[in-house]
């Protein structure tokens, strides 16, 4: 760990008087969610679908609502009772407090689908989940109902097999079978309205903002599917504000920018530690 950068970080985020909280896949980690980067990660995490020859990509595809639910559920059903039972980290109260104390406030932009933020107390009004979210559900057949909330559905999977036992989770207007309101490879039947109205809201916000007065805090996002990271970026840019860049690997970043290698809690807690130093000197 730098120190320096470490200072680095509590200066900006100090000076800052708006904070846009981006994260990728690495911020759960931390929680004691599983790591799937690369197919070998994934097969860990899961050796049923190592069997099967079945990689995230190939299960994250909605066809298989189709030809084969219980696997589709078995997946996505395993991960939503991990979610739940997931207590997110010490660095999401560590952020909500940071966020808190801006006078212009903050907002979150994420790639995750496990309702994290919003579990440790965000607003959810100023959480963007770009991919949509386990949390919401909508009917596979698109019968017209609007998205619903995922508390009363309670999936049962074999985990020996990584498949769902009936009955699936229906859709309550229609009967045919639910899915989950995230976007998946391949996806044209995504119900992207709940994102979209978040993703208005914040954009409005980010338009109010002058130069330097923006602090972005980029955490666990990877290149794989780079969509953190390019947003991260873009808004720095546009804002004029200054980007902290915290991931164990991809560490390249715009030169102007911070570059932290430590895991998202690690560097959350040193930072916040620099910060409190700061603030009793």
């Amino acid at each position: 760990m730098s120190a320096e950068l470490i200072r680095r970080a509590a200066e900006i985020i100090s000076n800052a008087q708006a904070l846009l909280i981006t994260a990728g896949a690495g911020m759960g980690v931390d929680s004691g969610l599983p790591d799937f980067r690369g197919t070998e990660g994934f097969w860990k995490a899961y050796p049923p679908y190592a069997k099967l020859g079945l990689s995230f990509a190939d299960l994250a595809n909605p066809d298989w609502f189709d030809s084969d639910p219980e696997l589709s559920w078995g997946f996505y059903g395993h991960r939503l009772n991990l979610y739940r039972a997931t207590v997110p980290h010490e660095g999401f109260g560590i952020l909500l407090q940071w966020t808190k104390s801006k006078s212009l406030g903050g907002y979150v932009f994420t790639s995750n689908v496990d309702g994290a933020f919003q579990a440790a107390q965000f607003p959810p009004e100023t959480v963007t989940e770009v991919h949509g979210s386990l949390m919401w559900m909508q009917c596979h057949k698109k019968c017209g109902v609007r998205i619903f909330s995922s508390e009363k559905i309670r999936p049962v999977i074999d985990e020996t097999t990584m498949r769902a036992r009936q009955p699936l989770p229906k859709c309550p207007a229609c009967g045919a079978l639910a899915r989950p309101n995230i976007l998946m490879f391949g996806d044209h039947n995504w119900d992207n309205r709940r994102s979209h109205k978040c993703a208005a809201k914040m954009n409005e916000w980010l338009q109010t903002l002058k130069p330097n007065q923006l602090a972005i805090v980029e955490l666990g996002a990877g290149v794989a599917i780079p969509t953190i990271r390019v947003f991260s970026e873009q808004m720095a840019h546009m804002c004029d504000g200054k980007l902290i860049r915290i991931n164990l690997r991809d560490m390249d970043t715009p030169k102007q920018h911070l570059a932290i290698q430590m895991s998202a809690l690690a560097a959350l807690q040193a930072i916040d530690a620099e910060l409190r130093v700061g603030s009793s000197a």
